[in-house]
C-alpha cells in the first residue's frame, strides 16, 4: 500500500514538471496582456469580471473539458492529437469517406502544434526575463540577448538527453507553484475581497455589460490556459490519476491564488499593470524571483520541445513525413530520444519569433490562433471517439462535445482579430509543415504505386527462379519490400549482378498502425513461398519502437533457426525521378524527390547492423 502511495506521489510530482509546466508560466504574461491591452478600465467591476473570466475558463476548458472528458478518451493508455486522431480514425474505419476527413482534419492539429511548440518557448522565456526590466530600465537592452542565450543553452543540451536532470524537474516546479502561490496570497490578505471574483456571476456581468470588449479580450484571456493540450499528450507517460491530482491539488489552486493577487494589486495600483507578476513581491525577491521564473520557462520550454520529437517520430511511424535521424538519449528510457533537425530547425523558428516579435506583449499577438484550432480539433474528434467508438446516444456525444465546441469557437474567433498582428506566424509554420506532410504522403502513394505497376509477382517470380536454380550460398537473406507479393528491386539486381540466392530468403514488409503499441505475439505474420523462402509482414504501433532484427529473432517456422549473425540485409535505395503529367504537381514532385533523397537510410530507421546491409539503387519515375 505504502509503495502504491509513494508511486503516485512520485508520479504527481513528475507530471507537475513536466505536464502543467508550460500552463504554470502563463502567469507571466495573461494578466498583463488583458489589461495592458488599452481595452479594459480598472474599474473593481471589470477587475472582478475579468479575474471570474480567468477562473472559469480554466474550469470550463481545462478542469471539464480535459481533466474529466478527454483524458477519458486513451488510445491504449496513450493519449495526445496523434493518438486521438488514430482513436477517431479506428472509431469510423467502415465509413472510408468520413475517416479521411477526419485524418486530413487531425493531420493539420498535429502540425500546428510545431506553431505553438515555437511561441510558447519565446513568449515563456522572454516574458522571464524581462522581469529585468523591473528591477531597473537599464536593463531593456539585455533582454533579447540574454533570451536568445539561454534558449541557445536550452537547444544545445539536447543531444546530451533530459535523463540526468529530468529527476529534478518536478520538484523545482513545485517551488515554482509555491512562489506563485505566496506572491498571490500576499496581495490578496490585503484585500481579500477580491476572493468574491470566485462567483461566475462576476463572468457573466462583465459579458453582459461589456460584450464587444468581451470578444476583444477573450484572444488575451486564452493565454491562461497556455499548454492545456499537454494534460492530454503525456497521458501515456503519467497515467490519469497523477495529471489530475496535479490539477486539482497543486496547479489550478496555485494559479488562481496568484491571478487573484495580480488583480488585488492593480486594484490598489493600475499602474503596475506593466508588469503585475514581478510587481507583486517586494525588491529583494526581485532577482531570485527572475531566475526562478527563466528556470521554471526553460523546463516548460524542455517539455515541449521533447513533444515535438515525440509527435515527428510519431508521424514518421503514421507516414506523413520521411524518415528522420534518431538518436536515444537513455538506456533504459526507450522515449527519451533526440532528432537534430527538429532541435535545430525549432530553434531557428524561435529566434525568428524573437527577433521579429521582440517582446512578450508582441508574441502574445502571435499566440492563440494555432492552439484555439488545435482545442476545436480535440473537440471534434472527441465527439466521433464518444459517438461511433463508445457508441454513446447521439443526444448525449452533441451535447457534451457541442458545448465545449461553441466555447473553442469563441476563443478561436476572438483569435482571428490578431491574425494580421502576428496570429499568421504560427499558421504559417503549421500551414508549411502540413504542405510537406501531404506532398509526402501522396508522393509515396504514388511512389508505391509505380513500384506495384512495373514490379512483378513474387510467386509466379520464384517459380520460374526455380525452374532453373541459382547457386545457393550458406546464410539467410532479409529483401525489405515497400509491398507484399511483389518482387523487391534490390532481389532482382541481387540475382544480375550476384547470381546467388541465399538457403533462406525473407522478404520483409514494415507496417505501421494507428495504435499506439502491437502486442509482441502480434508482430510478425509469416507466409511460406516454398524453396525455403518467406513473406514476412512486421507490424508495428506508432509509438513502438522500431527494430527489426529484434523482430525477425522471434520468427518460427524456418527450415533453421535465423541466425541474425550471418544474415544479410539488402534494401532498394530508390532514386526518385519526377515526370511531367499525372501524379502532383511538377513543383511538389521535385519536393518529393528531394524530401526522398534527404531521408534518413532506411537501415538506421529499421536498426539493422551496419556490417550486414547491402544497398542497391534503382530509378523510378512518378
Amino acid at each position: 500500500m505504502s509503495s502504491s502511495r509513494s508511486s503516485l506521489t512520485a508520479l504527481t510530482l513528475g507530471a507537475i514538471g513536466v505536464v502543467y509546466g508550460d500552463i504554470g508560466t502563463s502567469v507571466l504574461y495573461a494578466v498583463k496582456e488583458v489589461f495592458g491591452s488599452g481595452h479594459v478600465d480598472f474599474t473593481p467591476a471589470n477587475v472582478y469580471g475579468v479575474l471570474s473570466l480567468f477562473v472559469w475558463t480554466l474550469t470550463t476548458i481545462v478542469s471539464v473539458k480535459y481533466v474529466l472528458l478527454v483524458l477519458r478518451a486513451d488510445n491504449h493508455g496513450e493519449g495526445g492529437l496523434v493518438a486521438m486522431l488514430a482513436l477517431a480514425s479506428q472509431s469510423v474505419k467502415d465509413r472510408p469517406a468520413l475517416r479521411r476527413r477526419l485524418l486530413f482534419i487531425g493531420i493539420f492539429g498535429t502540425c500546428l502544434f510545431y506553431g505553438d511548440g515555437v511561441i510558447t518557448p519565446a513568449i515563456s522565456v522572454l516574458s522571464a526575463v524581462e522581469g529585468l526590466e523591473v528591477i531597473s530600465p537599464n536593463f531593456k537592452k539585455m533582454v533579447i540577448p540574454l533570451t536568445l542565450l539561454i534558449l541557445l543553452a536550452l537547444f544545445w543540451v539536447q543531444k546530451r538527453g533530459t535523463a540526468g536532470i529530468g529527476k529534478f524537474f518536478g520538484p523545482l516546479t513545485l517551488v515554482w507553484f509555491a512562489a506563485v502561490a505566496v506572491s498571490g496570497m500576499a496581495q490578496i490578505v490585503q484585500n481579500p475581497a477580491i476572493l468574491w471574483a470566485l462567483s461566475p456571476h462576476h463572468a457573466l456581468g462583465f459579458i453582459w455589460h461589456n460584450p464587444g470588449t468581451t470578444f476583444v479580450i477573450l484572444g488575451a484571456v486564452v493565454l491562461c490556459v497556455t499548454g492545456a493540450e499537454a494534460l492530454y499528450a503525456d497521458m501515456g507517460h503519467f497515467g490519469k490519476k497523477p495529471i489530475r491530482l496535479a490539477w486539482f491539488a497543486v496547479v489550478m489552486p496555485a494559479l488562481i491564488i496568484n491571478y487573484f493577487g495580480q488583480g488585488a494589486l492593480l486594484l490598489r495600483n493600475p499602474e503596475a499593470v506593466s508588469n503585475p507578476f514581478f510587481l507583486m513581491v517586494p525588491e529583494w525577491a526581485l532577482l531570485p524571483l527572475v531566475g526562478l521564473a527563466t528556470l521554471a520557462t526553460v523546463i516548460a520550454s524542455q517539455a515541449l520541445i521533447s513533444g515535438a520529437f515525440s509527435v515527428t517520430k510519431q508521424v514518421i511511424q503514421l507516414g506523413y513525413l520521411p524518415r528522420l535521424h534518431v538518436q536515444h538519449t537513455s538506456e533504459h528510457e526507450t522515449g527519451q530520444i533526440y532528432m537534430p533537425f527538429v532541435n535545430w530547425g525549432l530553434f531557428v523558428a524561435i529566434v525568428l519569433a524573437v527577433l521579429m516579435f521582440k517582446s512578450s506583449s508582441n508574441l502574445a499577438s502571435a499566440y492563440g490562433i494555432a492552439v484555439c484550432t488545435d482545442m476545436m480539433i480535440t473537440t471534434v474528434l472527441t465527439f466521433y471517439v464518444i459517438r461511433y467508438g463508445w457508441k454513446m446516444p447521439l443526444a448525449l456525444c452533441v451535447g457534451a462535445t457541442g458545448f465545449f465546441f461553441l466555447v473553442d469557437l469563441a476563443f478561436w474567433s476572438s483569435n482571428l482579430l490578431k491574425l494580421f498582428d502576428g496570429g499568421w506566424f504560427p499558421l504559417f509554420i503549421g500551414g508549411s509543415i502540413f504542405m510537406l506532410m501531404l506532398t509526402w504522403k501522396e508522393g509515396r502513394r504514388l511512389l508505391n504505386q509505380s513500384l506495384q505497376t512495373e514490379s512483378l509477382k513474387l510467386n509466379e517470380f520464384l517459380e520460374a527462379v526455380f525452374v532453373d536454380p541459382p547457386t545457393r550460398v550458406q546464410g539467410s537473406a532479409v529483401f525489405l519490400t515497400a509491398e507484399p507479393g511483389v518482387v523487391p528491386n534490390a532481389l532482382l539486381h541481387n540475382l544480375k549482378h550476384n547470381k546467388v540466392l541465399h538457403e533462406q530468403n525473407l522478404f520483409v514488409t514494415v507496417r505501421h498502425h494507428e495504435l499506439p503499441w502491437v502486442d509482441r505475439r502480434q508482430r510478425l505474420k509469416i507466409l511460406a513461398l516454398g524453396h525455403d523462402s518467406w513473406q514476412v509482414l512486421v507490424h508495428y504501433g506508432f509509438k513502438d519502437d522500431v527494430d527489426l532484427p529484434k523482430a525477425l529473432a522471434d520468427i518460427q517456422g524456418l527450415s533453421y533457426p535465423l541466425d541474425l549473425m550471418t544474415t544479410s540485409y539488402f534494401l532498394s535505395r530508390d532514386i526518385v525521378v519526377p515526370t511531367v503529367g499525372g501524379g502532383m504537381a511538377a513543383w511538389r514532385e521535385k519536393l518529393f524527390a528531394q524530401m526522398h533523397l534527404n531521408a534518413s537510410p532506411a537501415a538506421e530507421f529499421l536498426n539493422l547492423p551496419s556490417n550486414s546491409v547491402v544497398e542497391l539503387g534503382s530509378k523510378i519515375e512518378i
